[in-house]
């Protein structure tokens, strides 16, 4: 006989199965998409460059964040959190060092688009590897803070996932939000920001406009704005005032940021959306040049 667990407080059944579903599609679309991406890379040698290195590594922050968002549907069409306390701590760690290098992987290669654009200089792989590396690294350092103690991780609304509990507003939350938003959101927002309007100048100067330089940034601030204002305004008022449908809004939100990345990085991107299609078709590229081109 299967166990009925009651609704999470605040959520009907239609919601808890809806948030369920589009958790699940977007996992489902992003994980494709970026699957995609990975395979092509993989596959096609001529994708094989540096600068597309940097595109790999948002590709697999971003298949991390769809496997979070499996596992978050698969427990919401449950009701409930099956994992345990230590699970919740893992699923934490683990989408938290998936989001934070899928940002920091953006503002990589916007920085790597800036030189190619402005002044010319190509990535070497030396580089590229130690890029990715810091990416990662440095994500890993402030996703396991709340492992030792300085944050926490605990359910989000729903008690089907978990994040970081804002929940809480004290010393300890506000002490860890403020370095980790400026060093993990805040600088490579900057950074894109800069880059993506050096590349704009340039490009219009030159009346070459190859790509639509402001469609990273607007991506990145719709999919992770909101989570980043829930957690500020904990800092100021105590978010547990809002309903846990609101709550839960930013998260789901979220979650969607892999199916865009691939489509603003990978299908977005001239050269290789080529080497997409001559791994989907047999087909050979075209134009083997090895330059980072985005619409």
């Amino acid at each position: 006989m299967v166990t009925s667990y009651p609704l999470p407080e605040g959520f009907t059944e239609i919601e808890v199965f809806g948030i369920g579903t589009t958790l699940l599609v977007e996992a489902l679309l992003g994980f494709i998409l970026n699957g995609l991406t990975i395979a092509s890379f993989y596959k096609i040698r001529e994708l094989r460059t540096p600068s597309n290195l940097l595109i790999i590594s948002l590709a697999v922050a971003d298949t991390g964040l769809c496997i979070n968002a499996f596992v978050a549907a698969f427990s919401s069409f449950l009701r409930y959190w099956p994992y345990g306390s230590e699970g919740c701590q893992i699923h934490g760690f683990q989408g938290f060092v998936a989001a934070l290098s899928s940002i920091s992987s953006c503002a990589a290669i916007a920085w790597d688009r800036y030189h190619q654009y402005c002044t010319r200089s190509k990535l070497h792989w030396s580089t590229a590897i130690s890029v990715v590396m810091f990416v990662w690294g440095f994500s890993a350092f402030w996703s396991m803070m709340p492992l030792f103690g300085w944050g926490e991780y605990d359910y989000e609304p729903l008690r089907t996932c978990c994040t970081l509990d804002y929940s809480k507003s004290d010393r300890n939350f506000i002490s860890f939000l403020f370095p980790l938003a400026f060093f993990e959101y805040l600088i490579p927002l900057f950074i894109m920001m800069t880059a993506y309007q050096s590349i704009h100048q340039k490009l219009k100067k030159s009346g070459q406009i190859k790509m639509n330089s402001g469609l990273p940034v607007k991506s990145l601030i719709v999919c992770w704005g909101p989570y980043s204002l829930l957690c500020f305004y904990a800092v100021i008022q105590d978010a547990t005032i809002l309903s846990p449908k609101l709550r839960m809004l930013p998260a789901v939100l979220a979650k969607i940021s892999p199916a865009v990345n691939a489509y603003v990085y990978g299908l977005g991107n001239e050269n290789y959306r080529g080497g997409i299609w001559q791994f989907l078709t047999g087909q050979k590229i075209e134009k083997t040049e090895t330059d980072n081109k985005a619409n």
